[in-house]
C-alpha cells in the first residue's frame, strides 16, 4: 500500500538510520570482549543515527519541528507539526549485543499523532500506519489479537531498573497480574511492545515512565490496528505523563481494571 508522501519520508530515513545501526551493531558484538566495553560507542552511534534522521526529516520538511531523545528539541517555522523521534529504542539491548531494538519515527500534527514508523532492522521488520489508513507490517495488514480471555493472554511491559519511584506500583502490577493471565514479558524497547501489540503477537502492554518519543509511533500503530490505548490515569495524557496501558477491545476493560487496581 502506498502512503502519503510523509510517510515516505519516515521510512525511508528509518531505513536508512537502520542500515546505519546495524553496521554499528556489528561492532557492538565485537566490543563485548574488550576491556573498556562499548558503551561509549553505542553512546555515539545513538547520536549519529539521530543526527541522520534529523537531517534527513529537516531536508524533506524544513519547517517542521522536531522532537529527539538525544538532542535540544527544534521549534519549526510550522508550530502544527513536529517529527517525534527514538533514533533507537532498547538502547540497552543493542548494548549487550541483543538483536532487539529498533527507531521510531512519529508525526504530530495539532497535538495528535498523524503517523508513526518502527524499523527493526535485526528482524528487517516495518510497522507503520497512518491516521485513518490502517496499520501495516512490511506489506502485511495488522490487527490486534482476537483473545477475549485474560487467562490466555501475555502482556508486555518494562520493568523499572536502579532507583526508580516506579518500582513498588509495578510489583503490585506484577501481584495481581499474573495469576490472572498466560504470562509477562519484559523485552526492553517500548516502541516494540506497542508493535507486537498491533501485530497481536502481545495481547496488551503498559508501562510507566516513559518520554513521548518511546511511544509516538506505537501508539498510531496499535490504535491503526484496531487496539486500545489510554494513560493509566484515564485523565491523563499519554504523550505528556509516559504512561500507557493498551489492548484489543476484548480484553482492554479487564487489563485496565488490573492495572488501575479497580
Amino acid at each position: 500500500m502506498a502512503g502519503s508522501a510523509n510517510l515516505n519520508v519516515m521510512i525511508k530515513t528509518a531505513r536508512a538510520a537502520g542500515r546505519q545501526l546495524a553496521k554499528d551493531f556489528r561492532e557492538v558484538e565485537q566490543l563485548q570482549v574488550s576491556r573498556k566495553g562499548p558503551g561509549d560507542f553505542v553512546s555515539r552511534a545513538d547520536t549519529a543515527a539521530e543526527q541522520l534522521i534529523r537531517e534527513a526529516l529537516m531536508e524533506a520538511r524544513p519547517t517542521y519541528g522536531f522532537l529527539g531523545e538525544e538532542g535540544e528539541e527544534t521549534l519549526g517555522e510550522d508550530p502544527t507539526r513536529r517529527w517525534v523521534v527514538d533514533p533507537l529504542d532498547g538502547t540497552t539491548n543493542f548494548l549487550h549485543g541483543m538483536p532487539h531494538w529498533a527507531i521510531s519515527i512519529a508525526l504530530e500534527h495539532k497535538g495528535q499523532i498523524v503517523a508513526g514508523v518502527i524499523y527493526d532492522p535485526a528482524k528487517d521488520e516495518l510497522f507503520w500506519a497512518e491516521k485513518g489508513q490502517g496499520a501495516w507490517m512490511n506489506e502485511s495488514r495488522l490487527r490486534v489479537s482476537a483473545r477475549s480471555r485474560m487467562a490466555d493472554s501475555v502482556f508486555a511491559t518494562g520493568l523499572p531498573y536502579g532507583p526508580s519511584k516506579h518500582l513498588p506500583t509495578e510489583l503490585q502490577d506484577l501481584a495481581r497480574l499474573l495469576p490472572a493471565c498466560a504470562g509477562v514479558r519484559r523485552w526492553g524497547a517500548a516502541a516494540l511492545d506497542l508493535a507486537y501489540v498491533a501485530a497481536g503477537r502481545y495481547d496488551g502492554f503498559w508501562e510507566r515512565g516513559l518520554h513521548a518519543w518511546d511511544v509516538a509511533a506505537g501508539l498510531i500503530i496499535v490504535r491503526e490496528a484496531g487496539g486500545l490505548a489510554e494513560p493509566i490515569d484515564p485523565s491523563g495524557n499519554i504523550l505528556e505523563d509516559g504512561t500507557i496501558l493498551c489492548a484489543n477491545e476484548a480484553i482492554f476493560d479487564q487489563f485496565a481494571k488490573v492495572i488501575r487496581g479497580g
